[in-house]
């Protein structure tokens, strides 16, 4: 470059008388001179475009990186939160499972007592049937002998009805429900009673008839107490499983309620679970997509970036290797042709060119200093004129080479400054967006969480009162309870008492007068008829006692379990509820902290683009502007000094001359 100047100089010096006349070797330096200066026209257009173009790289790559790394940080987190769905599936379907196996257990276990309770209950029918229907002969058979004992004297149909009821007493001797010790008695009266009718051809004896009479009666009222004894304790029985049976039925059916609940849910969030993997596979695939894309545009950014720098590279040589050449053969053609330049006479052209080329270099460029340099270089007209036109210009050109390289400095301050500013800024916005995120998803739970302790509060508070409610009902059931039991009882007591008292009496009156009483007979009925309705009212309100009893138990006993569940619920769910709060509140603060250092990063930042972004001129105008104004100033002093050359050579060739 110096020595293209250096030519450039010259060959204006020498160009100054010899386009006078025309000269082919002025025209043939004059077209390498506009040559030279195409090529550094070219090169400096290519320069900023170059500069430009390098900016334009850096930017874009560094937004690809920016975008690399947030889909680098997405597709982790994606892949995690998939792992996470997963493993949740496979737990879910493990639960689900086993939910399965337990209702499935459940429902046999209901199946086979269900079997067990038909085939009791059906026993039992046969049973009470069997048991009533004796009772019911036992009874009319004891009316029948009373009232034919109580007619006194035995005519021979009485005998007859007596023989009658005697083969009915045989029937009944035969019956199942009589165990074998009463069956033996009885036979035995019965027996007795067939050889005294057979062993008289006459009338039977009355006195024997009736002791053999009262006997039978005497009998079979033990054995219709015994049957109706039986009968209570098959009742009774019956009742006792039927109430063991709803129990392990209420059991066994709300197992299998909760286990259909839990199922159920297990269900529900098994198909959550996959509906958001489903989303979840589709942001991976689409972010995994921008992601290669992304990649790949960086990869092709680099290459393009890389390419257009060793293009820039190759041509900045080739046009110095061409400026070269020139420079070499004006150089030639001017050293060869030198004698051309005897022709400059003036002592002033050579300080009006230099003064001429500052001032249009002043133009060219719009720069006041160098209007006043060539002010100054005009009014210098004693003394050295070369020497201080040249110190003029040396002064200033050593002038803007002090401010190229204090810019040069400044340019290096401001970008690595913004550089590390403007990375320490994006990472501190990440920084606090990922806090915002954790702070709002914590907020966000503990606030489901507070929803779902009152929820729980009102549950036990419900729980509380319901129980409360159940306390006070079955106090009252048991007092109620208690005192009917009492009063039944009681009735039943007297009214045994009554049957008693009047079946001694007429019983007496019958063998003392011999005739018996109709009205008395139905008061007797009638007694008997409340005697079993209080029995059976007495054992129906024992059983409905049994089970409400049982009822309560069960049920407080569940009531008991849920509460505890609830209170556990409660107690995990606010001890999680206040660390999430407290977390929240560290992350708040240490997203404030990260605010602040933030707002310190973006008040300097701010006064760096003041200093090194917001003006007028850009480093790379400024720059080339400064280096063409340097280059100038040394095309003038090369002007000058090829004057001075030329001045030398004239005055040696006058003195050889003298």
């Amino acid at each position: 470059m110096k020595s293209a100047m250096k030519a450039t100089v010259i060959a204006s010096a020498a160009l100054a008388v010899a386009a006078e006349e025309g000269s082919p070797i002025a025209k043939v330096i004059q077209m390498i001179s506009e040559l030279q200066s195409k090529v550094l026209g070219e090169g400096e257009t290519a320069q900023k475009e170059y500069e430009e173009f390098a900016e334009w790289c850096e930017e874009n790559s560094k937004n690809l990186q920016f975008e690399i790394k947030t889909a680098k940080g997405e597709v982790e987190e994606l892949t995690a939160t998939i792992e996470e769905l997963d493993s949740n599936a496979v737990a879910l379907n493990s639960k689900i499972e086993e939910l399965a196996a337990a209702m499935s257990a459940d429902e046999a276990d209901l199946k086979a007592a269900t079997d067990v309770r038909n085939a009791e209950a059906a026993d039992f029918a046969a049973e009470e049937k069997e048991l009533v229907a004796d009772i019911d002969t036992l009874a009319r058979a004891v009316g029948i002998l009373e009232k034919e004992m109580a007619k006194g004297g035995a005519s021979m149909m009485q005998l007859k009805t007596a023989k009658n009821v005697v083969q009915a007493m045989n029937v009944l001797v035969q019956a199942s429900a009589l165990n074998s010790v009463d069956a033996d008695k009885l036979t035995a009266l019965v027996q007795s009673s067939q050889m005294s009718d057979d062993d008289s051809l006459g009338a039977p004896d009355v006195a024997a008839y009736e002791g053999q009479s009262g006997g039978i009666v005497d009998t079979i009222n033990d054995l219709k107490e015994k049957a109706e004894a039986q009968l209570d304790a098959a009742r009774k029985k019956e009742t006792a499983a039927a109430n063991k049976f709803a129990m392990v039925e209420q059991s066994l059916q709300d197992e299998l309620k909760v286990a259909a609940k839990d199922t159920a849910a297990a269900k529900k969030s098994l198909a959550e679970g996959a509906e958001k993997k489903a989303i979840a596979k589709g942001d991976l695939d689409v972010t995994s997509k921008d992601l290669a894309e992304d990649t790949s545009a960086l990869s092709d950014l680099h290459n393009e970036c890389m390419t257009k720098a060793e293009e820039y590279e190759a041509a900045v040589k080739s046009r110095g290797d061409e400026l070269a050449a020139l420079a070499k053969a004006k150089e030639i053609i001017i050293e060869a042709t030198g004698g051309a330049a005897s022709f400059l006479q003036m002592e002033s052209s050579p300080k009006m060119q230099a003064i001429h080329f500052v001032r249009d270099l002043a133009r060219r460029t719009n720069a006041p200093a160098l209007a006043q340099l060539a002010s100054r270089m005009a009014n210098v007209r004693s003394g050295d004129v070369f020497a201080k036109v040249k110190g003029l210009i040396g002064d200033m050109i050593e002038k803007l080479e002090q401010e190229a390289a204090d810019d040069a400095t400044e340019k290096a301050y401001c970008d690595k400054e913004m550089a590390e500013t403007t990375a320490k800024k994006e990472e501190q916005e990440t920084a606090i967006k990922k806090l915002s995120t954790k702070i709002d998803q914590a907020a966000a739970r503990s606030a489901k969480l507070q929803e779902e302790i009152a929820t729980l509060g009102k549950e036990l508070s419900d729980l509380a009162a319901s129980q409360a409610a159940m306390d006070k009902m079955r106090n009252e059931e048991k007092a109620t309870f208690t005192a009917n039991e009492a009063e039944t009882s009681k009735g039943l007591d007297g009214i045994k008492l009554a049957l008693k008292t009047l079946r001694d009496y007429y019983a007496k009156a019958d063998k003392a007068h011999g005739s018996s009483d109709s009205a008395a007979g139905g008061i007797v009925s009638l007694l008997e008829v409340c005697e079993s309705d209080f029995t059976k009212a007495l054992a129906e309100m024992r059983a409905t006692e049994e089970a409400s009893a049982a009822d309560y138990e069960k049920q407080t006993k569940e009531n008991a379990v849920l509460k505890q569940t609830k209170e556990q619920d409660v107690k995990y769910k606010t001890k999680e509820s206040v660390g999430l709060d407290k977390s929240a509140s560290e992350m708040t603060s240490d997203r404030s902290g990260v605010q602040t250092e933030l707002d310190a990063v973006n008040e300097y930042l701010d006064k760096l683009k003041d200093r090194c972004v917001a003006k007028a001129e850009s480093y790379s105008d400024k720059k080339a502007a400064r280096e063409a104004e340097i280059a100038g100033l040394n095309e003038a002093l090369q002007i000058l000094d090829s004057a001075a050359l030329l001045q030398t050579k004239k005055s040696l060739r006058g003195v050889r001359k003298h």
